[in-house]
């Protein structure tokens, strides 16, 4: 049986006396775009903040690619990339410089990083202003820079939170296809989404975190399955009718505010 390249054990997360990722037991297999969905607040970033040795978990434990990231978090690091939901980009620098400086922090001799990054730079379509600093790049240019960057030393495991937020359509299908031929050579893609279309268009598997634990995790089909076991649907269900049936979103949408007219 091969590896997980994505494996948590009881991961527990408390900010004092609030549990924000309770006991969650992920299971992600090598070569696999994996969604990973819930409400705000529910504790998606939390817990990418803890798979990627940002924050340190209150219990559990993390396995990436068969390494405990607790005890090996410089040869994980080496091995994964991240795009986090708030970019910490280097602001005074050029895209080129930037680019360059994370992959020479991965370990890049000199040549092969400017390589990568003049060849990510046209590939993202930020080379046509080689001058121009990361501060004044606009936010969808920002975001293709850190997907730049979070893939440059060619990673085993990609984390992405919320990727295609401000990306403009042109440039969103561009990386979409990016990543699809990633997944093509093996690697693994953990993607953190609120648009459900784009998460059902590209991941095979799923799981779903409501109020801190896990409620559902599997294939597409398996979600389906387990939905339609339960009485609650019918035929083929889109993902968004299985996150809200099994997230509990049933709030009163006839409900009107009479100020709006």
């Amino acid at each position: 049986m091969d590896t997980p390249a994505i494996a948590t054990d009881g991961l527990t997360r408390r900010f004092g006396e609030f549990v924000a990722v309770d006991a969650v037991n992920l299971h992600v297999a090598p070569g696999q775009f994996f969604g990973f969905l819930g409400p705000n607040g529910a504790g998606k970033s939390t817990t990418i903040r803890m798979l990627t040795g940002l924050l340190a978990p209150t219990a559990g434990r993390v396995e990436i690619l068969g390494l405990d990231l607790a005890v090996h978090p410089v040869e994980v690091k080496r091995q994964i990339g991240v795009v986090p939901e708030g970019m910490a980009l280097f602001g005074r620098l050029t895209g080129a410089e930037y680019l360059d400086f994370v992959g020479r922090m991965y370990g890049l001799d000199r040549a092969t990083a400017a390589r990568r990054a003049a060849d990510l730079l046209d590939f993202m379509e930020l080379a046509d202003q080689p001058r121009k600093v990361v501060a004044d790049y606009s936010h969808g240019m920002q975001k293709k820079l850190a997907l730049a960057a979070a893939v440059i030393h060619g990673p085993r495991v990609l984390f992405l939170d919320e990727p295609f937020e401000g990306v403009d359509a042109v440039a969103s299908n561009t990386l979409k296809a990016m990543l699809q031929r990633m997944i093509a050579r093996g690697a693994t893609i953990f993607l953190t989404s609120h648009v459900l279309e784009i998460v059902e268009r590209l991941c095979s598997h799923v799981a779903i975190i409501h109020q801190g634990r896990l409620v559902a995790q599997g294939s597409l089909e398996e979600l389906r399955a387990g939905v339609r076991g339960s009485g609650a649907g019918t035929g083929t269900m889109t993902l968004e009718q299985i996150f809200l049936q099994i997230v509990g979103g049933t709030r009163d949408t006839t409900q009107e505010l009479s100020w709006l007219g």
